[in-house]
């Protein structure tokens, strides 16, 4: 299935992406420029540790625009439903539309999602069944990169070598230690509130139940079958093959589930 695009017109979803998108040009631009470049032209550090840095910001810049952009599942205005599944769907008393159990009505955006998680502002979309894996990692790799950053910012002052400073910038020599504090800054507030969701959603896909779900308390039915950890993470992820899990840039497949096995709300 092809990424599809889809476009929130969200003021604030566009304030809240501009700000992450701030956080992540400041710190790709000024910790190369700042510890990465420098302590490798002294050989203090090797090219890998480079490499590993512009490897996460790379990944974290792919899965949050490309999460931004994609149709989360919106439903169509007409849509066919095969005689045998007409039981699993139902109508939306909002926009008085069918559709599948488990979808939900986004106030924000003004349709249905399938599986609808939640609408987040930092990527000024919904969170749904076709682009929850990429949410996911956007989560994973802002920790890995938050995490980098600070340990960087640690090292330069109290790991490293002292630098030599003669080929640095003006501005930069003059005020390193503010820069370095506001990108602390920053990622210690990131990486706290990333790993709180992060963890959240996890604990979702491990007991195959959504945001919207747990605060509806609407997954109490025991009678469902619980399916095995990984047949879960594989239908967000669309694909079998772990490896994938962890990479941005290719296509999700829906797996076809059997209907026996879904949580239906």
């Amino acid at each position: 299935m092809g990424l599809r695009i889809h476009f929130v017109v969200d003021p604030q979803g566009w304030f809240c992406m501009g700000l992450i998108i701030f956080v992540w040009l400041y710190n790709t631009v000024f910790i190369p420029k700042v510890i990465l470049f420098p302590h490798y032209e002294e050989g203090h550090i090797s090219a890998v540790a480079i490499l590993c840095y512009y490897f996460c910001s790379l990944f974290c810049i792919a899965s949050l625009l490309r999460a931004s952009v994609a149709d989360p599942g919106k439903l169509p205005e007409n849509p066919k439903i095969p005689l045998t599944e007409r039981e699993f769907w139902e109508l939306c008393n909002k926009c008085n539309m069918m559709r599948p159990k488990r979808s939900h009505h986004c106030s924000r955006c003004g349709h249905c999602v399938r599986r609808m998680d939640h609408h987040c502002p930092w990527i000024n979309n919904c969170v749904g069944e076709d682009n929850h894996w990429l949410f996911l990692q956007l989560c994973f790799y802002t920790q890995i990169l938050s995490s980098y950053t600070l340990i960087l910012d640690f090292c330069h002052y109290y790991y490293f070598l002292p630098l030599k400073k003669d080929n640095w910038d003006v501005f930069v020599y003059r005020h390193e230690l503010a820069l370095l504090r506001i990108s602390a800054f920053m990622g210690l507030i990131i990486l706290g509130g990333i790993s709180g969701l992060f963890y959240t959603q996890l604990m979702g896909i491990f007991t195959d139940t959504t945001s919207i779900e747990k605060m509806s308390n609407c997954c109490e039915d025991i009678r469902r079958p619980r399916k095995p950890w990984q047949q879960t993470f594989s239908e967000v992820f669309g694909t079998h093959w772990k490896i994938l899990w962890f990479i941005p840039f290719r296509q999700r497949q829906p797996l076809r589930v059997p209907y026996h096995f879904a949580n239906h709300v």
